[in-house]
C-alpha cells in the first residue's frame, strides 16, 4: 500500500497517500434527506494533470552522464503542463515532445499557484532518446474509505488529495476500486497508524473521479451492491455518543462507539467535530483512527451526520470529522 500522508498542523489526514469536467449526476431514489451507507475500504489509482517532478536523475550519454536540470529553475514538486506549447501528462507525452526538438525546449510548469517557463538542453542518450533528467511520477495509489453514496455518485475520503507541498491535487481521472484490509500498524502518540490493504482491480466501485475540498467523489460503477447496503437518514451532529463504520479488516465495516466531544467547530470545511473513540475493541486493534480510516462515516442517532477526517498525532484516540453538509454540496 502506497501512503499519501500531510500534516496538517497537530493533525494527519488519512488516506493512505479544483473539481474538474462535467459529470452527470442522476438520482436512484427520491428522498433527498437518505443516502446509501459507506464504511467499506476502497482503493484508489489517480492521476493527476501534468507531469509531476519527482527527482532528478543524470543522463548517461556517450560522452559520459549530464544532468539537464541541473542549473535550472525546476524543483521537486513542479508539475509541467507543457513542453514547446505541446501539453503534456505524464512520462509518454514528455518523450513524445521532447523527440522533435533540436535545439532548447521551453518547459511551461507549475509550482503552487504560480504559472512559469524555463528553458532546458535535453540531451540524447545512448539509446538515441533526447531526455531532461527527470523522474515523472504517474499515478497516485491510496486506500480510504466510502462514506455514502448518493444517486449514483459515490462519496469519500471527507478531505482531498494533496501534493506533498499541501496543495489539492489537480485530476485528470482516477478510478475507485473495491479494497480488502489484511492488516493494520497500530497507531500511537506521536506516529499514527495505518490500514493495509489489497486493491481490487478487478472490481470498479467509482469511475470519473473528481478531488474537491471535502472529499473524492466518482460515479458509481457496477462494483457497488446495493443490496448489502443500507439506506440511511442525514442528520446534524451534536456532542454525545455516536459510531463510526469503518473496515478494519477484510471488507464488511463494523460499528464502533465514540463520542462527539466538539461540534461548533469550523476550523476549516473538513473540521467541524472532534470525535473520541471509546470502543475498547478498535482501540485494542489500531489504538484509535489510523490512516486509511478516513472516509469513515460518523452515525449518531441512528442518522449520518459526518465522516472522519483527520487523527490528531498526539492522541490517536481523537481525531477530526467533516460535517454531512459539506460534503453534500459535492454529491448533487
Amino acid at each position: 500500500m502506497h501512503k499519501k500522508l500531510f500534516v496538517k498542523m497537530s493533525v494527519f489526514l488519512l488516506l493512505v497517500v479544483s473539481v474538474f469536467g462535467s459529470v452527470s449526476y442522476v438520482n436512484a431514489f427520491a428522498d433527498a434527506d437518505y443516502v446509501y451507507l459507506g464504511g467499506f475500504p476502497a482503493g484508489f489509482s489517480i492521476t493527476q494533470k501534468g507531469a509531476y517532478v519527482a527527482g532528478f536523475t543524470g543522463v548517461a550519454t556517450s560522452s559520459g552522464t549530464v544532468y539537464p536540470t541541473e542549473n535550472t529553475d525546476l524543483k521537486v514538486g513542479d508539475v509541467i503542463l507543457s513542453i514547446d506549447g505541446k501539453e503534456v501528462n505524464g512520462a509518454e507525452d514528455v518523450e513524445k515532445a521532447l523527440s522533435g526538438s533540436s535545439d532548447k525546449v521551453e518547459i511551461g510548469f507549475t509550482r503552487g499557484n504560480e504559472r512559469s517557463f524555463v528553458e532546458v538542453q535535453p540531451v540524447t542518450d545512448i539509446g538515441g532518446k533526447k531526455r531532461l533528467g527527470l523522474f515523472i511520477r504517474e499515478n497516485v495509489h491510496g486506500i480510504g474509505t466510502v462514506s455514502f453514496i448518493k444517486g449514483n455518485v459515490v462519496a469519500t475520503l471527507g478531505h482531498p488529495v494533496l501534493t506533498e507541498q499541501e496543495k489539492m491535487l489537480d485530476v485528470k481521472s482516477g478510478v475507485i476500486y473495491g479494497c480488502e484490509i489484511t492488516g493494520c500498524v497500530k497507531g500511537e502518540r506521536g506516529d499514527p497508524g495505518e490500514l493495509r490493504g489489497m486493491i481490487d482491480k478487478s472490481r470498479v466501485i467509482g469511475k470519473d473521479v473528481i478531488n474537491t475540498p471535502c472529499g473524492v467523489f466518482g460515479i458509481s460503477a457496477d462494483g457497488i451492491d446495493f443490496n448489502s447496503l443500507i439506506k440511511i437518514e442525514i442528520g446534524e451532529g451534536k456532542m454525545g455518543d455516536a459510531e463510526i463504520l469503518s473496515t478494519v479488516s477484510g471488507s464488511v465495516p463494523k460499528r464502533y462507539k465514540v463520542s462527539i466531544i466538539k461540534a461548533d467547530g469550523f476550523l476549516s470545511q473538513t473540521k467541524n467535530y472532534v470525535i473520541k473513540v471509546t470502543d475498547k475493541e478498535l482501540i485494542d486493534v489500531t489504538g484509535g483512527i489510523v490512516q486509511g480510516m478516513s472516509g469513515s462515516p460518523i452515525v449518531q442517532d441512528g442518522k449520518l451526520v459526518g465522516v472522519v477526517t483527520h487523527v490528531f498525532i498526539n492522541d490517536p484516540t481523537r481525531g477530526f470529522g467533516i460535517s454531512i453538509d459539506n460534503m453534500l454540496k459535492y454529491a448533487e
